[in-house]
């Protein structure tokens, strides 16, 4: 699911707030692995640059995760 999202940031070249919501929702879960935290640097690394452009107000974003060897 956090592939799904991040792609569909690329495309569109906004984060909603709702995809935002599901992501962090999805990280809470702890249901993700090394892929998925690689597209979510993908994504950081393109809202920095101002390749994606957030709907969220807040400056804030989420933090990465680190990867648990148990996942």
């Amino acid at each position: 699911m956090i592939r799904t999202l991040i792609a569909s940031a690329f495309q569109t070249g906004y984060l909603s707030v709702e995809s935002e919501g599901l992501l962090l929702q999805v990280l809470a879960t702890r249901c993700y692995d090394s892929d998925d935290l690689k597209a979510l640097t993908t994504l950081y690394e393109a809202i920095r640059i101002g390749k994606i452009k957030r709907e969220a107000c807040s400056s804030n974003l989420m933090e990465l995760p680190v990867l648990n060897k148990s996942h």
